[in-house]
């Protein structure tokens, strides 16, 4: 369990082509019905995957609270990704699994 825990965020780099601005892409799990971590803080312009690693269970990730339709479910092995460019609190749930819930929070770019 230490190794998954070890690994729950990974972070990879890229380079914009609008100059030297580094946004990231942060990885959030969902493993036995929870989001890992359940909370991010991210820079504007940085992209979260959320990635189903379950053995069996669909999951998707649903900012209901923003008045948006539920999104389509993603299977083991399966992810969803989203760019965040405004800033704020960004609050989530899995649509078939209400309880599993969490939050993306965009802060400004440090420069």
């Amino acid at each position: 369990m230490n190794k998954i825990l070890l690994s729950l965020i990974t972070v990879s780099s890229f380079l914009f082509s609008a100059g030297e601005v580094l946004a990231k892409d942060i990885i959030i799990e969902i493993y036995k019905k929870q989001f890992i971590p359940s909370e991010v803080t991210i820079e504007a312009g940085d992209r979260v995957i959320w990635k189903n690693i379950e053995k069996r269970q669909y999951h998707n990730v649903w900012f209901k609270g923003s008045g948006e339709e539920e999104p389509d479910y993603f299977f083991p092995d399966e992810s969803y990704q989203r760019e965040f460019n405004a800033l704020g609190t960004f609050a989530y749930e899995c649509g078939p699994h209400p309880k599993m819930k969490g939050k993306v929070i965009v802060v400004e770019q440090a420069h």
